[in-house]
């Protein structure tokens, strides 16, 4: 009975979460609701696997479920990822690590996402997969600094409405100057539990759950230290949402990272969402069949790493190119590249939300603007913006987890 008794309990409280999640959003008359759905074939072997998946672990409270979510800038902002995240965890009634992080804000002018803050005193060192020619092997995170001197990365979670369970931290990084990173907690300092040269991670085992800590890199002159990601892990059964963003970023720009499929098998995703496309269509010359080409090589990647994976495509936002002072005209590679991602969804046996549409389609951006929801670039969303995307995606997405089809 007690048993029964907490069951009930943690589904009310989903319940109780979802809906006010809900009811707190606005309604806005040039959102197409209607249209707020995953659109697949509902034969897919790969996300039916993942839905029932889902539905399993939140029965029965166990395994352990990985979702990947790779874009550029809208997500290195974190706020829509944040609110999918809560959303997620909420209709679960789950608990589960904040999983891949990056410390954006340790160099000068990277932003950060809300949800954990980044100090660093000395400034260090960015990479980015969008550079010609990084100066640093790049993995999963499409994105490294590197410490020059002694320098210390002070992280803390700052999502009070999500209960992470942090008991390991893995940090991915490479000196070839033998420079070891140390953990700084509220216990003390900690060095590696485990050191894995052959794939550049440094694993360590925390006796207590954690929500902050210091990365310390103890560098002497002459040496160096790059930092690739870090993952906030734990062994208990849950949930992670991670999310990996780069300002700027297109479909070639993760293809060029040499890392990239060594770092994603130790997240071994389950399912992969992908957001990416917004800056290979802000071109003149917007080649489909070259943006469909790269993304088929990414998801031989993923592929590469867990064949099962199931794959959701985000399609690109509505947005506009500026042709002068204060002039904007509208994009109209945002519906070719729609149609891109529908043939992506249906050669990967895979799903589409069509955010293009559900937010309008053409011009619709400017609505989103004069409505306090988008930026003035009229490329990217406000807080209030992304909160509603954020909203309207896990909507669609929890909708096909409790489809009967």
């Amino acid at each position: 009975m007690r048993f029964i008794r907490i069951m009930m309990t943690l589904l009310l409280v989903a319940m109780a979460g979802v809906v006010a999640a809900q009811e707190s959003q606005p309604t806005y008359p040039f959102v197409r609701y209607n249209a707020n759905h995953l659109r697949y074939d509902t034969s897919s072997s790969t996300l039916q696997a993942f839905f029932t998946r889902w539905r399993n672990m939140n029965n029965n409270r166990q395994g352990n479920l990985n979702i990947v979510h790779i874009g550029g800038s809208h997500v290195q902002a974190g706020m829509m990822t944040q609110v999918i995240r809560q959303r997620l965890l909420t209709a679960g009634g789950m608990v589960g690590p904040r999983g891949m992080i990056f410390p954006y804000s340790a160099a000068a002018r990277c932003n950060n996402p809300p949800d954990y803050r980044v100090h660093c005193r000395e400034r260090m060192v960015l990479t980015r997969c969008v550079y010609k020619e990084p100066e640093y092997a790049l993995g999963l995170c499409g994105i490294a600094v590197t410490a020059r001197e002694y320098s210390e990365i002070q992280i803390a979670l700052n999502e009070p409405t999500a209960d992470f369970r942090t008991t390991r931290v893995v940090l991915f990084g490479h000196s070839d100057d033998g420079v070891v990173p140390r953990l700084r907690t509220s216990r003390g300092e900690h060095y590696p539990t485990y050191i894995d040269n052959n794939t550049d991670r440094y694993f360590f085992n925390i006796d207590q759950t954690v929500d902050s800590f210091v990365v310390v890199l103890p560098c002497r002159e002459g040496q160096e230290f790059t930092v690739s990601g870090i993952c906030l892990d734990s062994p208990s059964a849950g949930l992670t949402y991670h999310s990996i963003g780069v300002n700027g970023a297109a479909v070639p720009d993760y293809l060029r990272c040499p890392n990239f499929v060594r770092d994603l098998r130790m997240l071994h995703p389950d399912a992969v969402v992908f957001g990416i496309g917004i800056n290979d269509a802000n071109t003149a010359n917007f080649d489909t069949a070259a943006f469909r080409r790269s993304y088929l090589q990414l998801v031989d990647s993923v592929r590469s790493v867990n064949p099962d994976c199931a794959f959701i495509f985000i399609t690109n936002n509505d947005s506009y190119v500026k042709v002068g002072r204060r002039r904007y005209n509208v994009n109209p590679n945002g519906a070719l590249a729609r149609d891109v991602f529908y043939r992506l969804a249906h050669d990967t046996d895979g799903a589409v939300w069509d955010q293009f549409q559900v937010m309008g389609g053409l011009r619709s951006m400017e609505k989103w603007r004069e409505h306090g929801l988008a930026q003035t670039d009229r490329v990217h969303f406000t807080r209030a913006g992304y909160t509603l995307v954020g909203n309207l995606f896990a909507d669609a997405l929890l909708e096909a987890i409790n489809s009967k089809n």
